[in-house]
């Protein structure tokens, strides 16, 4: 098999390197790289939304070619270009204390969502950003890995707000070759294409990839000739609402997805699942090891010590539960490739408290997998919790579920002008080190009012970037007056910015803070320390409350009495996150606890210097020192407690929040609110990084799989 080759032929010959730079979203993550992109035009780099790809295919060769013979943009181009190449060769393997061999792959990593740049749509929110932010971290860390997933066409949705405040979806069809994306080809040149395996009538999915530094991505696309139209929509859209097409996706995704690998010669140790919408995979690799000789038992074993299992959602309706007649429609033959009848079979997916409702995608991964771990500490003692029933002879705490909290991956979630403040006072090798806390200690050699500067900066970067959002949907769409004021057209550098960009499922509470509206007018209104909300998300297409809970906020945008200062941002996406995490002032987190497993954006938001107001839950009871933001809702409540958190949100930004950042030093910055603003960065920056995270992988999972894996050779992929 080979790659297609994305030649940009009209490149000059001094600087083709840019074509083979653009197709690997390495450059996403370096200043270095994008400015080699942004030098050439600064107004087409914009205009393409940050994707190099697209950006060198429309460029005029006269730019290309005067770039080619400028001396300055060759010196910048060339030292990239080094910083590449040596990236790309190395061959350092010690984190895995010798359990490979170089040229080995380790493991097949498998996600229905990867957030890895906005050119590539294929993700819904934050389990998708963890996953983009795994691979660049494996690729940063050199452990070999090929990840799987779909490529959506149609991608999750392009948001637009109607004028009564509901929720449309729009198609925002994906520009496939105008993005760092490649067919995987025969050696023919024709497209690679595989059936699903032993499922009745076929299902075909093509092959695409995406080149993540070291590492790749491997997508499918059932959109092709070989499908009936119902097949060729499997893979349209991120997380269909029909039932059986969901079920055909999770099909295509761990069936197809470990066949894939199989046809690709890629054969891997180990297997990490995160979540369960994969675990059809290890049905997939138990079968493979039946084919070499095993018993199902045998196989079963063998797969269950190499495999890890993350697990996201302490919200039982997250966990995937199909009904028996359409497993039995999909899998009647391929349950005899295992050697079981209907009822075995069943049992692998089959909730103990509740076997009536179906085969749980969850419980079928818990079976197969020997490491399992939640995304935080609390979340592990909910997930323990939920899934107690599946060890009963144990006791809740001794459940096999451990915690590795997530991270972040800090060279792309870090403003580079952060970063550029970081070099010049954390010291020349933080980046490398940026999982060391004693590297964040020298936060506090950064002069405060500096670090207030560049923070102002970039806050106004947010407030311009939305500014141009609500006049392109004046100019673009001749949109009401309403809808562009509701956007956040008024909103003032100045004043106090709390952010809120979450999913609107219900249990986040997105509202709460407009539970007593004349409370939140006064802190809106007050003449001389005045507050103000940005808003940004989507609703599932098929959650109805998440989008009622949406309209009313948009409503409260529009709303006079809020006298402009709350603002609703249309079509949430990565770039708009990287504007947020980086410039409102506090980060608001709402959810309805113990339903928080983790929070990712806060982490992100912690990184650039934005403290939290956060309730006591996910990730933030283990990032919270009482010094580096704020909490609430640490007391225990039953029944509706929306009522009584709200008002713990209205007391703090009365009495700490507000005051602390409107009090002034002598030479005009919040010297008390800068001391919070260090504290985040400093307590939260190492331990919520995504290299800790996959270094406990590591440590805790993957070397020990490994080690089981030496005596299992024929179950590799």
């Amino acid at each position: 098999m080979k790659i297609q080759n994305n030649i940009f032929e009209h490149l000059p010959d001094r600087i083709a390197g840019l074509g083979v730079l653009a197709e690997n979203l390495w450059w996403s993550w370096r200043p270095q790289a994008r400015m080699v992109f942004k030098a050439l035009d600064r107004q087409a780099w914009k205009e393409s939304g940050h994707n190099p790809d697209k950006m060198l295919r429309e460029l005029s060769p006269d730019i290309l070619r005067a770039a080619a013979r400028d001396p300055d943009y060759l010196r910048r181009y060339d030292e990239v270009m080094v910083l590449f190449r040596e990236y790309m060769s190395r061959s350092d393997i010690s984190l895995l204390n010798g359990a490979l061999s170089p040229g080995e792959t380790t493991l097949a990593y498998f996600s229905a969502e990867y957030g890895l740049h906005r050119s590539l749509p294929f993700y819904a929110g934050g389990l998708g950003f963890l996953a983009g932010d795994f691979v660049k971290e494996c690729s940063d860390l050199n452990i070999p890995m090929a990840a799987v997933g779909f490529m959506y066409p149609k991608g999750y949705l392009l948001q637009r707000i109607r004028e009564d405040g509901w929720q449309e979806q729009l198609d925002e069809p994906l520009e496939q070759e105008a993005a760092a994306i490649s067919r995987v080809l025969n050696d023919d040149g024709t497209q690679f294409i595989i059936p699903v395996p032993r499922i009745e009538p076929p299902i075909y999915t093509a092959v695409w990839q995406i080149a993540v530094g070291t590492n790749t991505i491997y997508l499918m696309d059932t959109d092709i000739d070989q499908n009936d139209p119902w097949n060729r929509s499997i893979s349209a859209r991120l997380y269909t609402g029909d039932l059986e097409q969901r079920l055909r996706q999770e099909i295509v995704l761990g069936i197809g997805g470990a066949e894939v690998l199989e046809r690709l010669g890629i054969r891997n140790r180990l297997i990490h699942l995160n979540e369960g919408h994969a675990a059809f995979a290890l049905m997939e690799r138990i079968r493979d090891g039946m084919l070499a000789g095993c018993t199902f038992e045998e196989a079963l074993d063998r797969v269950r010590a190499t495999t890890v299992f993350t697990t996201h959602t302490p919200v039982s309706a997250g966990h995937d539960v199909f009904p028996f007649h359409l497993m039995e429609k999909y899998f009647h033959a391929y349950w005899s490739e295992l050697g079981l009848d209907r009822d075995r079979f069943f049992n692998l997916g089959l909730h103990p408290l509740k076997p009536q409702e179906g085969f749980n995608m969850t419980v079928l991964a818990l079976k197969a997998s020997a490491y399992h771990n939640a995304v935080s500490q609390r979340h592990a003692q909910v997930a323990r919790r939920m899934w107690h029933c599946l060890w009963p002879d144990r006791s809740e705490a001794a459940v096999p579920i451990d915690a590795i909290t997530n991270g972040v991956h800090v060279p792309t979630w870090v403003e580079p002008k952060f970063r550029m403040l970081f070099d010049r006072y954390l010291g020349d090798e933080w980046v490398a080190k940026h999982d060391d806390p004693v590297v964040w200690e020298r936060v506090e050699k950064i002069p405060d009012k500096e670090l207030w500067q560049l923070h102002y900066w970039m806050k106004i970067k947010l407030l311009d970037a939305i500014r141009a959002r609500c006049r392109l949907r004046w100019v673009n769409d001749r949109t009401s007056p309403s809808i562009v004021m509701a956007g956040g057209a008024m909103l003032d550098p100045s004043i106090l910015t709390i952010g809120f960009a979450r999913r609107f499922a219900s249990y986040k509470r997105a509202d709460l803070i407009l539970y007593d509206l004349p409370r939140l007018q006064r802190l809106l209104n007050d003449r001389w320390r005045p507050l103000q909300l940005i808003f940004a998300g989507k609703a599932h297409p098929a959650d109805d409350p998440g989008k009622r809970i949406l309209q009313k906020i948009f409503n409260a945008c529009r709303n006079p009495d809020m006298a402009g200062r709350v603002a609703f941002v249309e079509d949430y996406g990565e770039q708009m996150a990287q504007y947020m995490v980086h410039g409102v002032d506090l980060w608001l987190n709402t959810p309805l606890p113990p339903m928080e497993a983790s929070g990712t954006s806060g982490m992100k938001a912690a990184l650039n210097g934005v403290p939290q107001l956060s309730i006591l839950d996910g990730w933030w009871i283990e990032g919270y020192n009482r010094k580096n933001g704020w909490a609430f809702g640490d007391r225990v409540a039953e029944g509706d407690r929306d009522g009584a958190d709200a008002r713990s949100i209205y007391d703090l930004l009365e009495k700490e929040i507000i005051p602390t950042y409107y009090r002034m030093s002598d030479d005009g910055y919040p010297r008390d609110w800068v001391r919070v603003m260090k504290e985040a960065i400093r307590s939260n920056a190492a331990r919520f990084s995504a290299r800790r995270m996959v270094k406990e992988y590591l440590q805790r999972y993957y070397v020990d799989a490994l080690v089981k894996s030496t005596s299992h050779a024929s179950m590799s992929f």
